[in-house]
């Protein structure tokens, strides 16, 4: 193009176009976004309506039972949701009729102290078999894992004859110092979280100068605390509710723990005894009521600690 027809041309317009910037006949128009399958709405429908029903069941009987511990003796069996004679007299005279703060007490002890052992001991025990290389490693695994195999009614005599012969029949020992050999359960569930964690944080930890101990408590325990707080809550909920060790090695009506002393009142207020069933399910809501607070307030750490053991290892 000559001087003069540049001149001409219209100023801001270039006489030609670059070739980034020229219209490409290949790329494609931009899709419509397809509307929602009715299918995939039905689906979400009866997902919804099944857990409306499932959740359902595992509340109602709570529902009926705080419902009950509200009615006076002679509507606790009316199954109305909604008392029609309300009354709070049953929660005053639970506490005369039974010791309910010293099972309280009692319960808690034996549960704080069976939670603490079980948990440091099977992280102890979780750790020797996740980190360590010995000869026969495998096969000494491989027994714990196998006595989880063995009934509880097989050693239930055997365990009974070593406490007595130790004269800690009717106390609350024997009911939570088996705990300090750790549980098998609790010691697979760690050690698979154990074997997900990369080494090369603990090789960093002994390099600097950390002992065996060091590495244990300072590195491997704060990483696996989702794991711990698992194992902690499973056994705070199986000690609070144990009744067969109860039985066995309680004695004395003030040194029973919870789950035992409503056995007492079963047998005192139930069948064959006096039939104050409104006394029994108002024992059995206060009873209730902590293993709900604990549950509602480590849920997030079970959520997560129940994922994340499932993917390690």
């Amino acid at each position: 193009m000559s001087t003069l027809d540049r001149a001409a041309a219209p100023s801001g317009r270039p006489d030609r176009v670059p070739a980034d910037l020229a219209p490409d006949d290949t790329v494609a128009p931009p899709r419509r976004r397809e509307p929602s399958r009715p299918r995939g709405r039905v689906s979400r429908i009866v997902v919804g309506a099944l857990l409306v029903v499932v959740t359902i069941a595992f509340v109602y009987p709570f529902v009926w039972l705080v419902s009950a511990s509200l009615k006076p003796r002679s509507d606790v069996f009316d199954n109305r949701l909604i008392p029609e004679t309300l009354t709070f007299d049953n929660y005053i005279e639970v506490w005369n009729a039974a010791p309910m703060g010293a099972w309280l007490l009692n319960t808690a002890f034996v549960t704080v102290m069976a939670t603490i052992t079980v948990t440091i001991s099977s992280a102890l025990v979780a750790w020797g078999f996740a980190r360590y290389r010995f000869r026969g490693r495998n096969a000494l695994f491989g027994l714990v894992l196998a006595s989880m195999m063995v009934p509880g009614a097989a050693t239930m005599i055997p365990t009974y004859l070593i406490w007595n012969s130790l004269g800690m029949v009717g106390t609350l020992t024997p009911l939570w110092a088996g705990n300090l050999f750790g549980t098998a359960f609790y010691i697979f569930l760690l050690r698979q979280f154990f074997l997900g964690l990369p080494t090369e944080l603990f090789d960093a930890a002994e390099m600097d100068g950390a002992g065996h101990w060091g590495v244990f408590w300072h590195v491997a325990l704060p990483l696996t605390r989702p794991a711990l707080v698992v194992v902690a809550l499973f056994e705070f909920q199986a000690a609070w509710t144990d009744l067969m060790r109860g039985l066995i090695y309680l004695r004395d009506r003030e040194d029973f723990t919870v789950p035992r002393g409503l056995k007492s009142m079963l047998d005192q207020f139930g069948f064959g005894g006096e039939w104050h069933w409104e006394l029994i399910v108002a024992a059995s809501v206060i009873t209730t009521v902590p293993m709900i607070i604990v549950f509602f307030l480590g849920q997030k750490q079970i959520i997560q600690g129940v994922a994340t053991t499932g993917t390690k290892g």
